[in-house]
């Protein structure tokens, strides 16, 4: 089947139902930062990456649903029920779309591989290898927004494209944890469905006709399925991280970090911000508003994503998964 599916980092977006004409722009194909804001990077100023760490876990037969969040797995069942989803994602994004968007980030992009950013490519492997999975390619983009997506197309290999302002950001193993979260779309397939999700995002509203049906009918359940599919991926970058204050620091920072402030950030205080957030909406009507709230979004606030993943670096489920890893050694860049 023709699928595109782009997962983008980038944090609590709103729906956009007075969005422009769709266009097929890589550049635009991924979720907007929205009301999020980020600094900007500085010009010409080059990519650099710290040196990777000497060894790691690698957890032997790591299946997709040794991680998949309980409301990804549920969510996933009631899209699979809607009859002739996937046939209509063909008529969406066929294989013309997908050239175009293949082409485009070829033709703008830098691919990383040994002898191209090697530091990036080793952070990759290192985190495919931990995944139980095979590393997709991935490129480098110019832009002063802070992102990350995946892009996986039919009859090639996926790829992940990272933006240039998002390694200005963040520390070596906050940006392999992103990394993994993209390998987590890649690792649990959710391509058909974060096609639908994204072409909403762009704004399905304006596309006459089929676009107006699938905003109707289906936009609140995808974006629920969404809200649900980045908590799985938020746990596929703890699995490669092995330390939840990366994880938070990555969320923590895309909601108002900047390369100038990140080291006065603290994760504490980030997760005791998450804890007074469920506290303030604890009550009926703080529910209704918290509700109200995060359905109009296609990620999760990054306050609740950083409560989530901290619960489930504490859980069974997680502990039993690291019982299972070994220790794998990766050469260091000199």
């Amino acid at each position: 089947m023709a699928s595109v599916s782009l997962s983008s980092l980038s944090l609590a977006h709103r729906r956009r139902p007075d969005a422009a004409a769709l266009t097929f722009s890589s550049s635009d194909l991924r979720f907007r930062s929205g009301s999020v804001g980020f600094g900007l990077a500085k010009k010409n100023q080059r990519v650099r990456v710290s040196v990777c760490r000497a060894s790691s876990l690698f957890i032997r037969n790591l299946d997709a649903d040794d991680f998949r969040h309980p409301l990804d797995k549920q969510n996933t069942l009631i899209l699979r029920a809607i009859p002739g989803l996937n046939e209509l994602g063909k008529v969406l994004l066929g294989s013309v779309t997908e050239q175009i968007m293949l082409l485009e980030n070829i033709g703008t992009s830098v691919l990383v591989s040994k002898n191209q950013l090697s530091e990036l490519h080793q952070l990759m492997t290192e985190a495919a290898q931990i995944l139980n999975m095979e590393a997709p390619d991935l490129y480098v983009r110019q832009s002063p927004v802070p992102n990350a997506y995946t892009l996986a197309i039919s009859g090639q290999k996926p790829f992940v494209v990272v933006h240039t302002s998002l390694v200005e950001l963040l520390t070596r193993k906050e940006l392999q944890a992103v990394l993994a979260h993209e390998l987590g779309h890649l690792k649990c397939d959710h391509g058909v469905w974060l096609t639908f999700a994204n072409f909403l995002t762009l704004g399905a509203y304006t596309v006459p006709g089929i676009g107006w049906l699938i905003a109707r009918n289906l936009e609140e359940q995808l974006f629920r399925w969404l809200r649900a599919a980045e908590l799985t991926c938020d746990r596929a970058a703890l699995l490669v991280a092995q330390d939840p204050k990366v994880v938070i620091s990555v969320l923590m920072k895309l909601a108002g970090g900047s390369p100038s402030i990140a080291d006065q950030l603290n994760v504490d205080a980030f997760l005791e911000q998450a804890r007074s957030y469920d506290r303030a909406s604890s009550s009926s009507v703080g529910l209704y508003i918290r509700n109200a709230q995060t359905k109009q979004l296609s990620h999760p606030l990054p306050v609740l994503r950083a409560r989530e993943i901290d619960e489930w670096s504490r859980s069974l489920d997680y502990q039993q998964l690291l019982k299972r890893a070994i220790q794998i050694t990766t050469p260091q860049n000199v």
